[in-house]
């Protein structure tokens, strides 16, 4: 008998849709990068889905954020987030959460309860503070790293941290890994040079970050390449998980 997981099914077996169906991912951050993976999380039968950011949609979220449209402009993203999954997989177990991942609110996140960590949020503090967290509950994690200013998806790469290059996001995250002892960190990163944005094309207002603050350099952004990323993440984060299971 057919269901929504025939076709993944015959790729994965049902042990294979049994082990989606019974883990727990956490997305941290769902704008362009984070929205995308939640998307093909979702579809891929994961059954806990926690669903993390503090900030609303706007009209600048609508070339690249799966979830931005005309209608839910103005509404939270985690509320929302949450809504498209239950559209996707009713049997989804999600927990949206408005609020920030700062070193002020990291305990009320317990990383220990949850088989995977998306880490698709915009501060270096925040990745860091997640990465440390990760690592001491022992948990897998996967970061992004920069996806702005970028027009070719295909120069994206998957690998440690310590593995990156040309990223001016990852070149920061290597250095600050290896002071706090974070040993390993899966990433997603590009090896395309950063173009420019255009000055008068720069928006005049400082826009909101995610995780808190503002953040006065905006930016440009396509819709492909944040997308692209999400994708590989979703990618990563199942067949890990299978693989995971495999080891247990």
């Amino acid at each position: 008998m057919q269901d929504q997981f025939s076709r993944l099914r015959m790729l994965l077996g049902e042990d294979g849709i049994s082990r989606l169906r019974n883990s727990r991912v956490a997305v941290f951050g769902l704008g362009g990068v984070g929205s995308y993976a939640v998307e093909a999380l979702a579809r891929s039968g994961i059954g806990a889905l926690d669903l993390i950011d503090p900030d609303v949609y706007t009209l600048t979220n609508l070339n690249r954020q799966l979830f931005a449209t005309a209608r839910t402009l103005g509404r939270p993203k985690a509320e929302v987030a949450a809504e498209r999954v239950l559209e996707i997989n009713p049997a989804c177990r999600v927990t949206p959460r408005r609020e920030y991942y700062l070193p002020d609110t990291a305990s009320l996140f317990d990383f220990s309860r949850v088989d995977y960590i998306v880490d698709a949020v915009d501060t270096v503090t925040a990745k860091l503070l997640m990465a440390q967290k990760a690592q001491e509950a022992g948990t897998r994690i996967i970061s992004a790293m920069g996806t702005g200013n970028k027009l070719d998806p295909s120069l994206l790469k998957v690998g440690d941290i310590s593995e990156t290059a040309v990223c001016p996001l990852a070149r920061i995250m290597r250095s600050e890994c290896r002071k706090r002892g974070i040993r390993q960190l899966k990433v997603v990163w590009s090896e395309e040079p950063p173009l420019r944005p255009l000055p008068e094309e720069a928006p005049d207002s400082e826009e909101h970050s995610a995780t808190g603050g503002t953040r006065r350099d905006t930016p440009g952004s396509s819709t492909f390449v944040p997308a692209a990323a999400g994708l590989i993440i979703a990618s990563e984060v199942v067949r890990d998980l299978l693989r995971l299971r495999e080891e247990t």
